[in-house]
């Protein structure tokens, strides 16, 4: 890439940078309290959260990393995007309305509140932060390999810079605007990703003449080691017997991941009532719903006209699909503007997931179990937030430097299989099981966390291969790259068992908590510490 090319990417991604730290630095004017820092200060209507929501959903692995899955693996790319859809479905049936009605600013007021606060609040922000740390690490990887496309860069130091640049920008979002500034952000950014995937899935069907088919032909002449097989199931997952069990396995975490995800369903807290959480759902459904359409044209339209021989060799590998998709359509103008919008959704979605684990941090450990809910003053709270922010910040920037290079949409699964094991089964049966306890609550999140994140230490995702996060090493003792076939029954079975081995039972509580959960009285109260 020339260095004219590279200083119009810069250009465009600056004015970016800029016009959302005026939003982020106006916003914050009115963040005050912990209700505004934290959760926005209950002020956004429904259309807005469900823009908002659908920011924080459409992550880099649904712009970038599934792209490039559908360009390289055609049908099994797809169902990345089919699994996310359905995954949001699950969450709004299961539990959306009902987690907005039983918590105040995170998921450990909803786990907590019929159970001894102390020890289920730790559990809680651990697993949050766990789950929001994997989400991190696929964000800062896709950063590394769009900036190292868009710039030229192909050595690991110029890369990590990149990835260092990018953790401090999102922690820049998080200090300044909290809540409130992270939501217009997602919101800006949410209305820039449709519009940009919208403009190149048209532009791509006009190619073909309004064509699928014969967009899908040109996909195929393009792919001549997948052939055929790029447009039918199997051509990544149906190899072999462990591969198609992988698959199984990466579905079961797709749709189950989100409905146990903290930076979404904190989402459902920036809403005054239960009705604009109602309303923010359907206007998130249909964001996401159609920019998934559009997945699948971007996929095949870079397939067609970028070809994965191309896709596979560019810095970032997979993930280039977009970025390239959108060179070949318009040049290097499109490319910059396309690549500005896959940095609004990176930086969006990174400031979400500091502020979600940062506030779990504050709320559930400062103020509820070292403060015992009562902090010094009434900004404690906030001032602790913003350092564990910080902290986050570092610590994905390390991260994201050790995964770049991977299928953001892949690590994401990972983040969706943490999700779905340590803190489902939790939230669900908080919800719908009268027996559940605190025993049972640390048994599911900590059991759920432990088994979970050994199996992917010891996949195929980690070591024994080309492709693994790290290469060289060879310690891949269980054969799946998702794990979520075995650990998500098995952290349901451990909250099962810890909860029939107690004797704890308080049926009075469960009682008020599924009043409240269904009807929203007291919603707007303060969680009882």
């Amino acid at each position: 890439m020339n260095n004219s090319n590279a200083l119009l990417n810069i250009g465009i991604f600056g004015v970016f940078v800029i016009a959302t730290l005026f939003v982020v630095v106006r916003a914050s004017r009115n963040t005050k309290t912990a209700a505004d820092y934290l959760a926005a200060g209950r002020a956004f209507t429904g259309p807005q959260n469900g823009i908002a929501i659908a920011g924080d959903y459409l992550s880099a692995a649904s712009f970038l990393g599934i792209a490039g899955a559908i360009a390289v693996n055609g049908y099994d790319g797809f169902l990345y995007s089919i699994g996310f859809l359905v995954a949001w479905l699950v969450a709004l049936l299961l539990v959306a309305e009902l987690l907005r009605n039983t918590g105040k600013y995170t998921m450990g007021d909803v786990l907590s509140f019929r159970m001894r606060q102390r020890p289920v609040r730790a559990a809680a922000a651990t697993s949050t932060m766990v789950v929001s740390f994997f989400y991190l690490l696929a964000q800062m990887a896709g950063a590394g390999g769009l900036v190292a496309l868009l710039l030229g860069i192909s050595d690991g130091r110029g890369q990590a810079l990149v990835i260092a640049v990018v953790g401090a920008l999102m922690i820049a979002y998080v200090l300044i605007g909290g809540m409130k500034g992270t939501t217009w952000v997602q919101i800006i950014k949410a209305v820039l990703l449709i519009i940009g995937a919208g403009v190149m899935t048209l532009w791509v069907l006009a190619k073909f003449g309004l064509n699928v088919s014969g967009l899908l032909g040109a996909a195929v002449e393009n792919a001549p080691k997948a052939g055929e097989k790029l447009l039918g199931p199997g051509l990544q997952y149906g190899k072999t017997g462990t591969t198609q069990l992988d698959f199984l396995s990466l579905a079961l975490a797709l749709v189950l991941g989100t409905a146990g995800l903290p930076h979404i369903l904190m989402r459902f807290y920036t809403v005054p009532t239960a009705k604009e959480a109602r309303r923010s759902v359907v206007w998130a459904i249909w964001v996401i719903g159609v920019f998934y359409l559009f997945t699948l044209i971007l996929g095949y339209g870079a397939a067609a006209l970028v070809g994965p021989d191309r896709i596979n060799a560019a810095p970032g590998g997979v993930n280039s699909a977009a970025p390239l998709l959108a060179e070949a359509l318009g040049g290097p103008l499109l490319l910059g503007l396309i690549a500005a919008v896959a940095f609004a959704t990176i930086l969006a979605v990174v400031a979400g997931l500091t502020i979600t684990a940062s506030a779990s941090f504050a709320h559930d450990i400062y103020a509820n179990i070292i403060k015992k809910g009562a902090a010094d003053d009434k900004d404690a709270e906030v001032k602790v937030a913003r350092r564990t922010a910080v902290v986050i910040g570092v610590v994905s920037i390390l991260g994201g430097i050790a995964a770049n290079g991977q299928n953001i949409a892949f690590l994401v699964a990972l983040a969706f299989a943490v999700a779905a094991s340590a803190n489902l089964p939790t939230i669900l049966y908080s919800l719908f099981w009268k027996k559940f306890n605190t025993s049972g609550a640390l048994w599911s999140i900590y059991g759920g966390l432990t088994v979970t994140i050994t199996l992917i230490v010891l996949s195929p995702a980690v070591s024994g291969n080309a492709k693994a996060m790290f290469p060289n090493a060879d310690f891949d003792l269980f054969p799946l790259s998702n794990p979520g076939i075995v650990s998500i029954p098995v952290a349901f079975f451990l909250g099962w068992l810890g909860t029939v081995l107690s004797k704890e039972d308080d049926k009075a509580k469960y009682a008020e908590m599924e009043v409240r959960a269904l009807t929203g009285v007291g919603a707007e109260k303060a969680v009882p510490h």
